[in-house]
């Protein structure tokens, strides 16, 4: 899944000229608790696509100037990093990154030909954070990784990340 400065949020639901579907509401909005499948008592994680929507609420409450110094960089949402990703970063555990920045920062952009700049959400280890902590909404989580990966754009290493915004505690 991927997200730019010009998406708009995903379009959910049914097209308006398709008759309304039987069996309870196919509600695809973000939420702060794990959806619940009405038609069975279970809970099922939100999808890729949920968590595109969350990084998106997330993304448009940033600050106008901060958005605009954002403009091109694309947000991308998958279940895991891939082999090649974890093998670059010595991690051995798919669990232990739950974003990842790529691209130059915006003060180390040259005159054009660089590849876009890349926000990483992975949905797994973030959803497993999520339920381990068990101290905050998963939008809250969602957002907060994504705004430590957006630091990174800004040239900001995780330490002067972390002396502002330390969720370790």
């Amino acid at each position: 899944m991927a997200l730019n400065d010009a998406d708009g949020p995903p379009q959910n639901g049914p097209p308006q000229n398709d008759p309304p579907q039987d069996g309870p509401p196919q509600d695809d909005a973000p939420r702060d608790e794990p959806p619940q499948d009405e038609s069975a008592d279970t809970w099922h994680a939100p999808s890729l696509g949920e968590m595109e929507a969350m990084a998106h609420v997330a993304f448009v409450a940033l600050p106008d100037l901060m958005r605009a110094a954002c403009a091109g960089l694309l947000i991308r949402i998958e279940d895991f990093a891939d082999d090649a990703t974890l093998d670059e970063m010595g991690i051995e555990d798919a669990f232990e990154l739950t974003g990842l920045y790529r691209g130059l920062s915006v003060f180390g952009r040259g005159e054009g030909g660089e590849m876009p700049d890349e926000v990483w959400l992975y949905r797994r280890p973030i959803l497993d954070e999520w339920a381990a902590r068990g101290d905050v909404a998963l939008g809250a989580l969602v957002g907060h990784v994504l705004i430590h990966e957006i630091a990174h754009h800004f040239g900001w290493s995780d330490e002067q990340i972390a002396a502002i915004d330390d969720w370790r505690l």
